[in-house]
């Protein structure tokens, strides 16, 4: 008797069902990366976030406005940076309170210039999504209620009283 006679033999519909298997699961993986490779499964969420935000973004005071893409938020320790892309950001500084209406947009007593530098302005470190084109201009403004709210938004280059269209923002307050 050889030694090959010894051996059990695998069946095939195991082989078979091994492969269906490791299919399936590398394609759920795949399905649900975001929601299982994001902090509380929201591809908004950056690494490090400790708190979820809710669907509907309120942001120092308002919503971020309706056309808002491309956001990302940071949650940590009370504090929260949000980053987007919007044409509505003046409506949005307006319902804010950060900018009152019927104020220019670059009225100094609200805001100032932003640094100038590299073709870029890094975000916030944690705060993931694209960074800031230059030149930018930040809001400084404190709520009603107490709270600090900072806005940082990327200017236009070629019209020295507008926004880019559309233009990217960083939004940091406590919440």
């Amino acid at each position: 008797m050889s030694e090959v006679a010894g051996r059990r033999r695998v069946p095939v519909w195991l082989g078979i069902g091994a492969v269906v298997l490791a299919a399936v699961g590398g394609g759920g993986t795949w399905l649900f990366r975001d929601e299982l490779f994001h902090p509380f499964g929201d591809a908004r969420a950056c690494a490090g976030s400790d708190l979820r935000l809710p669907h509907t973004i309120d942001a120092g005071g308002a919503t971020l406005p309706a056309d808002a893409t491309d956001i990302h938020y940071l949650t940590r320790n009370g504090s929260v940076e949000v980053t987007f892309l919007s044409r509505g950001i003046p409506d949005y500084l307006h319902r804010a309170g950060i900018l009152p209406e019927g104020k220019d947009l670059f009225d100094q007593k609200y805001g100032t210039k932003g640094e100038a530098g590299d073709p870029e302005v890094a975000l916030p470190d944690g705060l993931c999504g694209t960074s800031l084109r230059i030149p930018v201009w930040e809001y400084h403004s404190t709520a009603a209620n107490g709270t600090r709210v900072d806005v940082t938004v990327e200017r236009s280059t070629l019209f020295r009283s507008a926004l880019r269209s559309p233009a990217r923002a960083v939004v940091t307050f406590t919440s």
